[in-house]
């Protein structure tokens, strides 16, 4: 573990805070402990804890992540990342929130489909499936991401544009789509222009990129998810450790990151910066962007008490992922958490990710 204590404004934190801060420690090591017992008893494969609150930092690495920057494959944590990479261009005056996504994309008209808004596409309301009904079929074939975009402009909507609320990982691809027609950068460039890079999160990129696949953590796809194959020995050459979906680059879930980086990206929104949006961009994104009587989220983020571990307020914001990964930040009490395991996120109840994340929220409120 290691506890860091950093300097405010040139001045030295004071005993006070340290003490503060030394007070939470036990259930920090907690937190970690249930990660190292997971690891012992053959459940864990490798797991990672970054906690910071304020100026006090907890860091640790488990099983065959040796470093707190180990790489893991983030799943669904991608999905805020892609959502921060299309609103540099909100900023920028290339989009608003209610523009029509047909206005980017013309073929995804007809059926309800010019109704739909960038904010829908980034509030999962957009009646779009999460995922598509030949997914199977198209990781089978190890088909490249133009194909699932194809796929997701013609596919049947769920529900007209607006009406409800329900989770659509095709929302955020076409929203990288949008992003790729505007600039004519290949996506996985442009997270990497305008994300990674301005926050040196050297450890992290949207596929593969400058990574090497044997330096990053393999997934236990035993009860993975279904549409990553349900750990069947046939979907090797498409499941989450395959080199397809590895260097695919889904804008949906194939990013991957460090600890440490994932933290960085939260950090920017709970103490804005504008090194990737403008902090009210910023604050735009972890407020709630849907109508009233709908699941509130933010743009690309969950948000409410229900994004972080157990006592977190309602002022949380952040996202999990099926590969067993889970990052929150709670304004509330300046605190970041991010729990990043190789142990899928359906495999067992309650989940390590769940309970080191409610002991941390529980060392902070």
């Amino acid at each position: 573990m290691k506890r860091r204590i950093f300097l405010q404004g040139g001045l030295a934190v004071t005993a006070a805070n340290q003490l503060h801060a030394a007070w939470r420690s036990g259930k920090l090591d907690e937190a970690g402990g249930v990660l190292a017992r997971s690891v012992a008893d053959g459940k864990l494969h490798a797991g990672a804890l970054y906690v910071r609150q304020g100026d006090s930092v907890f860091e640790k690495s488990y099983g065959a992540a040796t470093t707190i920057d180990a790489v893991f494959l983030l799943a669904s944590i991608s999905k805020p990342m892609t959502a921060a990479a299309l609103m540099t261009l909100y900023d920028q005056g290339n989009l608003g929130l209610e523009d029509p996504v047909k206005k980017f994309i013309p073929e995804f008209s007809g059926d309800g489909r010019e109704k739909a808004t960038i904010r829908n596409l980034l509030t999962h309301t957009s009646g779009l499936p999460d995922q598509l009904p030949e997914n199977a079929a198209l990781r089978k074939r190890n088909a490249p991401i133009e194909d699932f975009v194809a796929g997701a402009i013609r596919t049947p909507l769920r529900f007209q544009p607006g009406e409800r609320y329900s989770y659509a990982s095709m929302g955020i691809l076409l929203a990288s789509e949008v992003a790729h027609r505007i600039t004519g950068i290949v996506f996985l460039d442009f997270i990497d222009q305008v994300v990674y890079q301005p926050l040196g999160m050297k450890h992290s990129a949207l596929g593969l990129g400058q990574l090497k696949r044997k330096d990053t953590m393999r997934c236990q796809v035993e009860s993975a998810a279904p549409e990553s194959g349900s750990g069947d020995p046939s979907a090797k050459s498409w499941d989450w450790n395959s080199l397809y979906w590895r260097a695919l680059g889904a804008p949906w879930g194939g990013a991957h990151g460090s600890a440490l980086d994932v933290a960085r990206f939260l950090a920017e929104f709970l103490h804005p910066t504008g090194k990737v949006v403008k902090p009210e961009t910023a604050r735009l994104m972890i407020e709630n962007n849907s109508p009233a009587g709908i699941a509130p989220r933010g743009l690309g983020f969950g948000i409410g008490s229900g994004a972080g571990g157990e006592g977190c307020s309602e002022k949380t914001f952040g996202h999990g992922g099926s590969t067993g990964t889970l990052a929150w930040a709670d304004p509330a009490s300046d605190t970041i958490c991010v729990v990043l395991t190789t142990l899928p996120g359906g495999a067992v109840k309650p989940h390590p990710r769940a309970l080191a994340s409610d002991l941390v929220a529980g060392a902070v409120v």
